[in-house]
């Protein structure tokens, strides 16, 4: 068996990679991984140093838009795992031109040469912001797309082209759409990390509005055993929730967060609300804990406490990252 993984060196990705080389998925024990990945800002080959020297870890650098490239890869193989995407919603607020190109066009790159090299699986990962915002109860995977940033739009573009490479061409493309991931190796610009980075350096956390906005928190080792089980046995064509069932504003995740760390309130910082920042997000994973037995297995409190001690311990792997970016704004 071969497997394409874009993105692979991203947090998710390289998790997922990690996990595949190390024996987590059975199904998948003997199989070739080539990983494809650009290594922009958020990309970083030191997060597959564990499995770099496995003589089944291909890693390739290069853009899902290289067509050439992408044809070359996809020769034989037998799975798609798609996590390659622009994903960070400020950097879309302040210009979107990358996201469509990556998210959509880069997509749409590798559903045609999937199609021409005679992929048997798809996979390819969403978000739950593809849905908009919701006041109360939770999204099913029928309802209708309302992305609010652009981000999510461009993600709801790709979405809509997974579907069309199905139906069109009997692509057997499966879509997963995740909730808030957090775990270790995620770049300090999202939430988590930068606050956890933020109070290890002493510096306030930016918490935006009223901090009433409410997210659905899923540890990454969960989302990818949901991803692994929607690869092994999701239907074609259709589409899969993947939830952690714990529902937080992000006031109460700071306060968690702070307790945890031994801070107090005074290092809570309030900033503007983000442009069209979206109140709620729930998604229903009903679908595939029925179709495919997905469970979260993570608590959230167990996966905050490891969180915290993955980047108390690994200073030189985000304190680089964080300059560079420069981040903490």
């Amino acid at each position: 068996m071969r497997i394409l993984v874009t993105g692979g060196a991203g947090f998710i990705g390289s998790h997922y990679v990690r996990q595949l080389i190390g024996g987590a998925y059975p199904a998948f024990a003997d199989a070739e991984v080539v990983v494809l990945d650009k290594l922009t800002y958020a990309g970083n080959e030191d997060n597959l140093a564990p499995v770099a020297g496995d003589r089944r870890l291909e890693f390739v650098r290069g853009d899902i838009c290289d067509r050439p490239l992408v044809d070359r890869l996809m020769r034989g193989v037998d799975v798609v795992v798609h996590f390659a995407a622009e994903t960070h919603v400020d950097r879309s607020i302040e210009g979107a031109d990358a996201f469509v190109v990556t998210n959509v066009v880069g997509t749409n790159a590798l559903l045609q040469s999937a199609v021409g090299a005679g992929v048997g699986k798809f996979v390819h990962v969403s978000t739950d912001e593809v849905y908009g915002s919701i006041e109360s109860g939770s999204w099913p995977e029928d309802h209708a797309l309302e992305p609010n940033s652009p981000y999510s739009a461009a993600k709801a573009g790709s979405d809509l082209l997974a579907r069309a490479y199905h139906r069109t061409h009997g692509l057997p493309v499966c879509v997963t759409r995740c909730s808030n991931n957090y775990g270790p190796h995620q770049f300090p610009e999202k939430v988590l990390p930068l606050f956890i980075t933020n109070l290890l350096d002493g510096e306030p956390v930016p918490l935006y509005g009223d901090g009433m906005n409410v997210r659905d928190w899923l540890h990454v080792d969960d989302h990818c055993r949901g991803i692994q089980l929607v690869a092994e046995s999701g239907r074609p064509g259709e589409v899969y929730n993947i939830g952690g069932g714990t529902e937080l504003t992000n006031r109460e995740l700071t306060e968690r967060l702070l307790a945890e760390m031994g801070a107090d309130h005074s290092m809570v910082r309030p900033v503007a609300d983000r442009k069209g920042h979206d109140r709620r997000y729930s998604v229903d994973h009903t679908k595939i804990v029925r179709e495919l037995g997905y469970a979260p297995a993570v608590d959230f409190t167990e996966g905050l406490r490891d969180t915290i001690r993955w980047y108390r311990e690994n200073r030189a792997w985000w304190e680089p990252l964080k300059k560079r970016a420069a981040v903490a704004r």
